[in-house]
């Protein structure tokens, strides 16, 4: 490494700051604090030199920059938790097969290096929904087909907690209609969760977690792999971009014709497809109540009224 690099100080944006102040306590506060000395330990330590603006999401600080060898990468950073873990893991067996590639992992702070793809041109601006759908059936197809590591959650265990909690969750909504909606999705769920799937699932694999790349047309980011049912990949890509949508019948008819096309392209059972896409509406839904919802967001109706009856 050249002791003429000029310095690379790394600034975090305000809003990664206020977005750990806002959600979580000191442990948090802290980490967004040390967070510039970490990314300079970690730009020297992998001979890193940076190579535009940084950019962030909710938890992560993501640093684009050149390796020693010219090659472009990003250098990811994000508190440890679970669901860091689990992407590592993940993304080791995977190895690159639809999805972002691993280059280097630090095992202290759970900061990883990825292959750059181009963050400028997700799956969102194709406008061929078709097409789009497709890819992201081909992407599940071959993320479904790795074998899944020790280590990560299974869906079976995240199923069950779902159905204990939803008639708690169903008393706080204000609608008994909506009550009732929220047993019934329960009740599709319940039919379902002794036979959770062995399959290793991305978890939120929709439109705009598929970005273009060089390697390959499209591949995946930001995983959050648990082992279940190919059934519980298929929400993300059904609920995407429908805000858009001229009416909620345009947005039905897409949310329908996206699940008859996955399902298809997957060789997945319709029933239990239809079973596991309830279960990721009933999560959301006991996400919501558990932050202060009193009702069930339409979209979430909307995408339960476009699907075939479990």
């Amino acid at each position: 490494m050249s002791p003429s690099r000029p310095s690379q100080g790394i600034e975090v944006p305000d809003a990664l700051v206020a977005s750990y102040a806002g959600n979580g306590g000191g442990a948090q506060r802290a980490w967004i604090a040390g967070l510039p000395a970490l990314a300079a330990e970690l730009l020297d330590r992998w001979d890193l030199t940076r190579d535009g603006d940084t950019a962030h999401g909710e938890a992560a600080l993501v640093v684009p920059v050149r390796r020693a060898d010219d090659t472009r990468a990003v250098l990811k950073l994000q508190m440890p938790r679970e669901e860091t873990t689990a992407a590592l893991l993940g993304l080791r067996a995977w190895d690159g097969a639809g999805i972002v590639r691993l280059l280097d992992h630090d095992p202290v702070s759970d900061a990883v290096l990825l292959e750059r793809l181009d963050g400028s041109r997700t799956l969102a601006s194709v406008e061929d929904d078709d097409a789009a759908t497709g890819t992201v059936a081909a992407i599940l197809g071959r993320l479904h087909a790795a074998p899944a590591p020790e280590g990560l959650r299974g869906l079976g265990d995240i199923a069950r907690a779902m159905v204990a909690s939803a008639p708690a969750a169903a008393s706080a909504l204000a609608d008994p209609a909506e009550r009732r909606r929220l047993r019934d999705w329960a009740s599709a769920v319940g039919e379902l969760v002794d036979e959770p799937g062995d399959r290793m699932l991305h978890w939120d694999l929709h439109h705009d977690n598929v970005l273009a790349a060089a390697r390959e047309p499209w591949l995946a980011i930001d995983p959050e792999p648990l082992v279940g049912d190919p059934g519980f990949d298929l929400w993300p890509a059904l609920d995407s971009g429908l805000g858009a949508l001229r009416s909620g019948g345009d947005a039905r008819r897409t949310v329908r014709r996206r699940f008859d096309l996955m399902t298809e392209a997957l060789g997945l059972d319709r029933r239990r497809a239809t079973g596991w896409t309830l279960g990721r509406l009933l999560q959301n839904t006991l996400w919501d109540v558990e932050d202060g919802r009193s009702a069930i967001d339409a979209s979430q109706i909307l995408v339960a009224e476009a699907l075939p009856r479990p």
